[in-house]
């Protein structure tokens, strides 16, 4: 193999890796039911998962405040390791349970 075949080659490697850590950041929405609020962020309930909301950037330590257990919520954020970054959240309604 000559030497530009093998720079090209490894130019590419590098930028594929570069690439790599960003495909998990990919921007989405989700809608759900609020299972648990703490500090900053809560427990959300889709119809096939379940995400750790980090809700720090939008509400600081005062989700409790803005969101409520049984709550239907949309969020729009990332994906960061294990946890879903909110960079946006719309409240639709609030279900009521009766005992």
């Amino acid at each position: 193999m000559n030497r530009f075949a093998t720079s090209t080659l490894i130019t590419a490697a590098i930028l594929s890796a570069l690439a790599l850590p960003q495909i998990g950041h990919a921007r989405a929405t989700h809608t759900g039911t609020v299972g648990r609020v703490w500090e900053d962020g809560f427990r959300l309930h889709t119809a096939d998962q379940t995400l750790w909301v980090d809700t720090s950037n939008l509400y600081a330590d005062k989700t409790p405040g803005n969101i409520n257990v049984g709550d239907l919520i949309q969020v729009t954020g990332e994906l960061k390791r294990i946890e879903f970054d909110a960079s946006a959240i719309s409240v639709a309604t609030t279900l009521s349970i009766d005992f």
